[in-house]
């Protein structure tokens, strides 16, 4: 441990450590095509040397250079630590302020390789979703959370620690921005060159912001979503007992879709190109089964769904075939959707259909523009098969990865008559009206003790907490309350911790704010051994502007702005986050959303109380508000019952035309 803190506190080595190979046993980024002229790869040269003294240049140069051309990127192998990763104690991590040892122990765990989609490149999830660009920002990162006091901030600008500043204790200690692009400079080439060039980065909120805590998230969203997906078409459903759902991607998200699909008690199909990624998720116990015939596959399911068994079946292999052998056979499925990380169509996000993984892969790096040729010839065939299914009666969702939009963009017959997408978004059809325009959305913890005991006492703090609340809530949120006070009950059983021992439940802003009080008080109390760091996803009420995944269900106009995401984030700020993030990019892609993002330490103080019931508040009430001035009659209502509740609140609301009015209009 002694050892540990030391090289934390060395931040960059004054002599070059010992050249380091890839690790073959572990999954890697694809290579980031060739995009840079000849200055400009002089340029990323310099920009990366610049972390390192004089005397280290020479050897570093080269070994730069070289990997500038292998990969597309300065990951800077070189110096990554010789010790594991991962989030352990809070007070194991060398530090003066409590708060910056919660940091480095929130980006640890994002960095862990348990965790990590591609940990030797630094990315956490969804095929680019860095925490930081190369190793030299992770180490100074780590020395500064070491260093600095609860009367500074550093600043990271994508991935860089610009510094430590003079601040004071009610401040943020770390501000993060990634990708920050003038818009006109916020293309997808644009930020393969100027990641390149080492000046930007995607963070895609979670990863950037320190806050992935594992599938936990996504399982949990996406068991949700997949719930109310069979309420929709069986008002009498449960659950999913007795129907088939098809969708892809066991990579970037640690085959979250299958967990969710056996909570969900139903029979789950996910394709995934990647074997390695495929045969990772079924050893891990992500996935029951694996099949490489798609016969066998087919077979297997719909006998499980006569059956009404439970089970989770992964297809090694492409989706599209998977789709278009289920048309073939005429085999009726119930629910359908997409999790490809087509958010990132062009770098290792979506695979073409008759390619291998292998030749695909390095199709991205030597022949950029047939693999986008080929890419667009498959999105074609993957919405054929799926408009087939539709059309037998299938329900298909877009999970907001991007696939109606790249859909679309490949010249796919996507669109109905009108000129909207055939297919809703999710957050469209179920998690816009269902729950942001409630209040509700992803609220998360990690415990910094990382014992399982805190843990276990925090389920059952939050459990109590919910069914007092549920007492008295409106009937319009009784099923979503319901809902969570289940997934909290059984989230032990299903052993959803990997790294970290976090929580995610889907709670209101009433909810958040009388969870995180109980924990600060059981902290206080000594009922829990160690301070409580809470957050949330991008995927929320408030934090994200994002017009084909988080605000797809606002249809004001307004979708398509971001001073949303720029409030949440200020807002936080200067009510008390202990970090906030801005990002361009998550979810769907860069330069088509802007995320914001927070955490909060809970030490048991009457700062943290303070400062939690401020904030909390505020985060998920500005995105209400909006929502609510965007004539969303769920969230009217939501902002109307906050105004009851807390009478400082005083909201602009709507008038609502009549629609004869409107339409008797002559223009």
């Amino acid at each position: 441990m002694k050892d540990f803190k030391e090289t934390i506190l060395r931040g960059i080595p004054s002599q070059l450590p010992e050249k380091k190979e890839i690790n073959p046993d572990i999954s890697h980024a694809p290579n980031r095509k060739d995009i840079l002229s000849k200055e400009e790869k002089k340029l990323a040269i310099r920009n990366a040397l610049r972390y390192f003294p004089e005397h280290m240049h020479a050897t570093l140069a080269p070994e730069f250079t070289e990997e500038l051309k292998t990969y597309g990127r300065i990951y800077m192998h070189r110096f990554i630590p010789n010790y594991k990763i991962k989030a352990k104690h809070l007070e194991d991590f060398p530090h003066k302020s409590k708060q910056a040892a919660a940091i480095q122990l929130m980006l640890s765990n994002n960095l862990d390789y348990a965790i990590a989609q591609h940990p030797e490149e630094l990315i956490t999830y969804g095929g680019n979703g860095a925490v930081f660009q190369n190793w030299a920002q992770y180490l100074l990162c780590m020395q500064s959370l070491a260093e600095m006091t609860d009367e500074q901030t550093l600043v990271l600008y994508s991935g860089h620690p610009m510094g430590v500043f003079p601040s004071h204790k009610d401040a943020p200690r770390v501000v993060v921005t990634n990708g920050m692009m003038i818009p006109n400079y916020s293309k997808p080439d644009d930020l393969e060159k100027f990641n390149a060039l080492g000046v930007t980065q995607y963070g895609q909120m979670t990863a950037g912001s320190f806050m992935y805590i594992g599938p936990q998230g996504i399982v949990h969203g996406t068991t949700i979503t997949i719930l109310n997906a069979a309420r929709k078409i069986d008002t009498k459903a449960k659950d999913l007992s007795g129907k088939i759902f098809v969708t892809s991607g066991l990579g970037g998200m640690s085959g979250a879709q299958s967990k969710a699909g056996v909570i969900a008690k139903g029979v789950c199909i996910v394709a995934e190109v990647n074997p390695q990624a495929t045969y990772k998720r079924h050893k891990q116990g992500w996935v029951d089964q694996v099949f490489s015939d798609l016969d066998e596959l087919l077979d297997r399911a719909t006998s499980a769904r006569d059956n009404k068994e439970v089970v989770s079946l992964a297809y090694d292999g492409n989706i599209v075939d998977l789709w278009e052998r289920i048309v073939e056979r005429n085999i009726h499925i119930e629910i359908g959707s997409d999790q490809t990380s087509l958010h990132n169509p062009w770098a290792g996000g979506y695979y073409p259909v008759g390619i291998s993984f292998k030749e695909a892969n390095e199709m991205i790096a030597n022949n950029p523009e047939k693999f986008k040729k080929e890419i667009r010839k498959t999105l074609v065939r993957h919405t054929n098969a799926i408009n087939t299914l539709t059309e037998r009666g299938m329900y298909f969702f877009d999970y907001g990865n991007g696939f109606l939009l790249e859909a679309n963009r490949a010249g796919a017959d996507i669109l109905n008559e009108k000129g909207d997408f055939k297919y809703p978004s999710y957050v469209q059809d179920i998690m816009g009206p269902m729950y942001f325009d409630y209040g509700f959305g992803p609220f998360r913890w990690v415990c910094t003790s990382n014992n399982p005991n805190d843990l276990a006492i925090t389920d059952k703090i939050a459990a109590e907490i919910l069914e007092d609340i549920m007492q008295n809530s409106p009937n319009e949120i009784k099923p979503q309350m319901s809902d969570n006070i289940n997934w909290i009950k059984e989230a032990e059983k299903n052993k959803m911790v990997v790294g970290s021992q976090a929580r995610i439940l889907y709670a209101d802003a009433e909810g958040r704010m009388k969870i995180a009080e109980a924990f600060n008080n059981a902290i206080a109390e000594g009922a829990l051994s160690a301070p409580i760091v809470l957050g949330r996803d991008h995927h929320d009420v408030g934090g994200t502007d994002s017009p084909y995944r988080e605000t797809s269900n606002i249809y004001d106009g307004s979708q398509f702005t971001a001073d949303m995401a720029i409030h949440n984030v200020i807002g936080d700020s200067f009510r008390g986050a202990t970090w906030v993030s801005i990002h361009n990019g998550g979810g769907v892609g860069w330069g088509e959303v802007i995320n914001g993002g927070f955490g909060i330490l809970l030490d048991g103080s009457s700062d943290a109380d303070r400062r939690l019931k401020s904030m909390l508040f505020w985060d998920v009430n500005n995105g209400i508000s909006r929502r609510s001035w965007a004539r969303n009659k769920e969230a009217n209502f939501t902002i109307k019952r906050a105004m009851r509740m807390n009478p400082d609140l005083k909201v602009t609301l709507p008038s609502v035309v009549d629609d004869d009015l409107i339409n008797n209009l002559v223009f």
